[in-house]
């Protein structure tokens, strides 16, 4: 199984294509905490880090493909996974944390009113 891999340096064109992937998605990762810690409004602030998590994550995954696909002389497609895993949830936590967002800032209803059917935007039942 050993006498599949490359032990040595991989050619110029790998390591340079592998190492501008991670830097970019390392910058995109950093980007995005920035975006984190610097924005003034939750609303705003989340959509730094979903981004950047997302980019990052893809170019750190096509980095990995570049590298192991060279180093293994096959089509290395384990990663994409990863990046398929990330794409799923990375967007459906976002609505989710801005839908409790704006309820809370709407002062709407919380998750009681969908189970019992009262709320506090609903008059109260009478005796």
């Amino acid at each position: 199984m050993t006498d599949d891999f490359i032990f040595g340096p991989l050619p110029l064109w790998a390591e340079l294509v592998t190492a501008l992937l991670v830097v970019v998605g390392a910058a995109f990762a950093a980007i995005g905490s920035f975006g984190l810690v610097r924005l003034p409004t939750f609303f705003r602030r989340i959509h730094a880090p979903t981004l950047g998590a997302t980019v990052g994550v893809w170019s750190m995954m096509l980095a990995t493909i570049t590298y192991f696909s060279v180093q293994g002389n096959s089509l290395f497609l384990h990663a994409v996974l990863i990046a398929v895993f990330v794409a799923l949830t990375a967007p459906v936590t976002t609505i989710f944390l801005m839908r409790a967002a704006l309820f809370r800032t709407r002062g709407g209803p919380g998750p009681e009113a969908h189970v019992t059917g009262a709320g506090p935007a609903s008059p109260p039942r009478g005796r």
